[in-house]
């Protein structure tokens, strides 16, 4: 089920979704400060193209640096990847079939406003690791 929820979602609004973030990395490249904000752009492209049967979750080193890039990225990038997202839920709420891929394009609201200190992982992973014990030294 979840292939075929990946193919439409890449057919209706996956590959433009993840086209704007490659735009949004290699624009972020061009300066050498800014190469972290392309990786991250990049790695979220593929998480846009292809998002069913994997999550983000923050990530536990994730420190002060991430949260002063992410302050940037809002600031560059991250408030036009968000408006695309917005937009593209909104038209994709316009059909009955297009609802759920539209709440899943506005979930992705907040990954697009901060990026920095998120992993993409598969959810067996996400659950595994919300029922671990933590291990204390």
């Amino acid at each position: 089920m979840r292939t075929i929820g990946n193919l439409l979602w890449l057919i209706l609004a996956g590959w433009w979704l993840a086209l704007l973030y490659v735009m949004a990395g290699v624009v972020a490249c061009i300066l050498i400060i800014t190469i972290p904000f392309g990786i991250a752009s990049f790695r979220l492209a593929n998480f846009v193209l292809w998002p069913f049967g994997r999550t983000t979750l923050w990530r536990q080193d994730a420190g002060v640096w991430s949260i002063i890039g992410n302050i940037l990225w809002i600031v560059l990038l991250g408030w036009e990847l968000a408006i695309g997202h917005l937009i593209a839920g909104a038209l994709l709420c316009l059909t009955i079939i297009g609802i759920p891929f539209g709440i899943a394009c506005w979930k992705m609201v907040p990954l697009a406003l901060l990026p920095l200190g998120q992993q993409v992982v598969p959810l067996s992973q996400a659950r595994a690791d919300r029922f671990a014990v933590p291990v204390s030294r």
